[in-house]
């Protein structure tokens, strides 16, 4: 018997930022949405769907462990590190995939790799009580200040020079058989693009954040509005 097919990859666009969507090919109520920030050299103008299949959840080798989320992975129209600016319309993407998919609000997660992991530490201290976990895949950049949501770091060649700092900063420890720490660390002496063809197909990762919600997500959304 041949796999299940996968919904098609979508396209959306808010207020300046062009963003793919995998819809979860399961029948659960509510699934979690899953953000994904891409690096610098996936910015336009390269081609978008070449762009955000790179690396990530929705890279093919990470189909099956997205299944269950809305990816929702959208494309700076410039490079640089500089997702902060995008801020308000990465909220309008993602208040629109939750609403089209009734993707639960509690239950929204932000991750990116590289200068998107530099963005998934800086666009909380922006939007307060919005995401219910975050998990940078090796960022260049230590946080600015310190985090209150729960935080998975796959550390790569680029964050390795800063182990310590980062682990300061977040407050972090090595994963547990339980995964039952807010703030974790994982180094598996890869190189930069390694560390992300890895950890995006880590099964691991997608339970620890799965295990994390917000008490609510509905002052989140108005404020986003």
């Amino acid at each position: 018997m041949p796999p299940p097919s996968r919904p098609p990859l979508l396209t959306i666009e808010r207020k300046g930022l062009r963003a793919l969507i995998a819809p979860p090919a399961g029948a659960e109520r509510a699934p979690p949405l899953l953000c994904f920030l891409h690096g610098y050299d996936e910015a336009a103008p390269m081609g978008l769907r070449a762009a955000l299949t790179r690396h990530g959840p929705l890279h093919p080798d990470a189909a099956a462990l997205r299944e269950r989320f809305v990816v929702l992975a959208p494309q700076l129209p410039q490079a640089g590190d500089h997702w902060q600016r995008y801020a308000e319309s990465l909220c309008a993407l993602v208040l629109q995939a939750q609403e089209h998919y009734g993707a639960d609000p509690r239950r929204r997660y932000l991750t990116g790799f590289s200068y998107g992991g530099n963005g998934v530490f800086d666009l909380p201290l922006v939007q307060p009580d919005f995401w219910a976990a975050l998990w940078a895949v090796d960022p260049p950049r230590v946080p600015g200040a310190r985090l209150r949501e729960p935080a998975w770091l796959s550390i790569g060649s680029a964050a390795r020079p800063r182990t310590a700092a980062f682990i300061a900063r977040l407050g972090s420890q090595p994963p547990d058989a339980r995964l039952k720490h807010d703030r974790v660390h994982l180094d598996e002496g890869l190189d930069h693009v390694g560390s992300a063809r890895q950890a995006y197909v880590d099964a691991r990762i997608y339970e620890w954040l799965l295990r994390r919600a917000l008490a609510s997500g509905h002052g989140a959304d108005e404020a986003a509005r």
